[in-house]
């Protein structure tokens, strides 16, 4: 196991260094005007130093006027070091900037997957222990409606019934107005009640695919000949059901969970937007339209380490949910 692990994250570095790549190319093709536009900005405050050298020093920051490979170097080179430059959009560290939005995006991140676990899985399962049935075309119809739901709908629809209509939340914002006067617990509440909203548009959107998946996985494992033998030899069918034939289904569960790692931090860009949530979803996107290159790239940079950490997990688990799985 641990020869397994070390072997995968030298390939992991590997395959970052091409994905780092990738991404100076892409930061490389945007308009030159974003950092013309920077440079203005700074130049235009008091006592600053010219335009043209602003320009030239936030070329150079980022390898802007060097070859494209030895641009990408110095930039990794930086990266690796742990300077991450400052951002242009909101002028402080790239780093103390998405160490402030970060927790809200984790938060409801782990919110969701969490509760996405709890509803989908059971009911994906009750789904195929009762096929063809009321229910199983019950659960069948509500994951598709969740799959087909646009989030900006399903999320300006619960903003006019709850919020506008009865009142009982909040339109939009992370806070409310009397936020500071309330107690530290008072606090918390406050702020739970601002996510409940944009809780909910994100679980009911999420939960049908890991449903329909759950119910699918768990047909084809109980029409396999070792269930019908495990019924044939008299064993009760909650056990047939969940020590036999759910364990069956846990590696393509766990590969879906393992991929949901970057969904823990990468934040719900138009739900965050919707309810102005000021999460890591909604400050990346601004930063994007603001062509603020510093946060852009470390932002995309760290997504692909997780994805990648996210597939070096999933494949550790795979020998902890199946014995048959051994790893070398």
């Amino acid at each position: 196991m641990r020869n397994y692990i070390i072997k995968r994250i030298l390939i992991s570095f590997v395959i970052l260094i091409f994905v780092t790549l990738v991404i100076y190319a892409l930061v490389r093709c945007m308009p030159g005007s974003y950092v013309e536009t920077m440079a203005i900005q700074l130049s235009s405050a008091p006592g600053a130093k010219p335009y043209d050298e602003w320009l030239a020093q936030l070329n150079a920051a980022y390898g802007l006027d060097k070859p494209f490979l030895i641009g990408w170097a110095s930039w990794l080179g930086q990266f690796f070091t742990g300077n991450f430059g400052d951002s242009w959009r909101y002028t402080v560290p790239v780093i103390d900037k998405f160490k402030e939005v970060i927790g809200v995006s984790f938060i409801m991140g782990a919110l969701q997957l969490v509760l996405e676990l709890i509803i989908a899985v059971p009911l994906g399962i009750l789904a195929a222990t009762k096929q063809y049935s009321r229910l199983d075309y019950g659960i069948s119809a509500a994951a598709l409606t969740g799959i087909s739901l646009p989030s900006f709908f399903f999320a300006s629809v619960l903003k006019l019934i709850f919020a506008v209509k009865l009142g009982w939340f909040d339109t939009h914002g992370l806070v409310g107005r009397n936020f500071m006067q309330l107690s530290s617990l008072g606090q918390i509440g406050d702020m739970a009640m601002h996510l409940v909203l944009p809780m909910i548009t994100l679980v009911i959107l999420s939960i049908g695919g890991l449903m329909r998946f759950t119910r699918t996985n768990m047909l084809e494992v109980m029409n396999a000949d070792y269930i019908r033998t495990a019924r044939a030899k008299g064993i009760s069918e909650r056990k047939v059901i969940y020590h036999h034939a759910f364990r069956n289904t846990l590696i393509p569960l766990v590969t879906m969970v393992g991929g949901s790692l970057p969904s823990l931090f990468s934040g719900a860009l138009i739900t965050e937007t919707l309810f102005s949530i000021p999460g890591i979803g909604f400050t990346s996107y601004t930063a994007m339209l603001a062509g603020d290159i510093p946060f852009t790239m470390f932002y995309l940079t760290f997504l692909a380490i997780l994805t990648l950490a996210g597939n070096l997990i999933a494949d550790i688990l795979y020998a902890v949910v199946d014995p048959r799985v051994r790893l070398s």
